[in-house]
């Protein structure tokens, strides 16, 4: 295993996509340290923080034992989950048969549960108005999305073979199903694998990273300005 003498710093934020690295770096153990970008404030727009992240979104990280020993910046969640899962040997197999199948869910989430439970929780929560097509059209989405999820794991532990980044990817997103309109109590399979994901120590360490900075968006005004009334800078 890689050993990581020095910190990776973590341009973070607390939400589904900023739980997925920290969740990754708190299961390998690996030292990092936080700095905190607050997206309802705009501090994703900073010129510093565009240097490391050009599509204005955390999370990203600038590790200071990059390849050869230099220093290197990854912005996009699943880029840094497997940049991660390659340095330190571990999430991410190296067999290529057992990558693919890490690969693919790993896709599948940040191509469609991540931004379908995303516009779902739009739509149900912070809308300036009530629009019932685009509701019932991303609840239905994410319907489809947590049948897909349990039929996978009816006979199996974890999304791809052993428990690999592509876990780590997809809990954070699950863990707001509620606010997505689902029951999870409907989908058995899905259900026993977030219990099971929820339960483990790393994964509690990596959602509480910066709990006391959330806030309820939905009361927010000022926030959701910045949020969803973006313009490119």
């Amino acid at each position: 295993m890689t050993m990581q003498s020095e910190p990776i710093e973590l341009h973070y934020w607390p939400t589904p996509n900023g739980w997925k690295v920290t969740i990754l770096l708190e299961e390998l153990g690996a030292p990092y340290t936080v700095k905190y970008v607050n997206i309802g404030k705009g501090e994703q727009f900073d010129p510093t923080f565009l240097k490391i992240a050009p599509n204005n979104r955390m999370p990203a990280i600038v590790d200071p034992q990059g390849p050869d020993g230099a220093p290197i910046s990854v912005f996009e969640s699943g880029a840094i989950l497997q940049y991660l899962g390659r340095k330190f040997g571990r999430f991410y197999p190296a067999d290529e048969r057992a990558r693919v199948e890490v690969e693919q869910w790993l896709f599948w989430q940040m191509g469609g549960l991540g931004p379908m439970a995303g516009q779902a929780h739009h739509f149900r929560q912070y809308a300036p108005e009530t629009v019932p097509y685009a509701i019932e059209r991303y609840t239905n989405e994410c319907h489809r999305l947590y049948g897909v999820m349990n039929r996978r794991l009816a006979d199996r532990e974890f999304l791809a073979g052993d428990y690999s980044i592509a876990d780590m990817a997809c809990v954070g997103w699950t863990r707001s199903y509620k606010n997505q309109g689902q029951d999870i109590a409907e989908f058995p399979h899905l259900k026993r694998w977030f219990d099971t994901l929820m339960a483990r120590p790393a994964v509690e360490r990596g959602i509480a990273v910066g709990q006391e900075h959330r806030r309820n968006l939905a009361e927010d005004k000022d926030a959701q300005k910045v949020l969803f009334g973006q313009r490119a800078r």
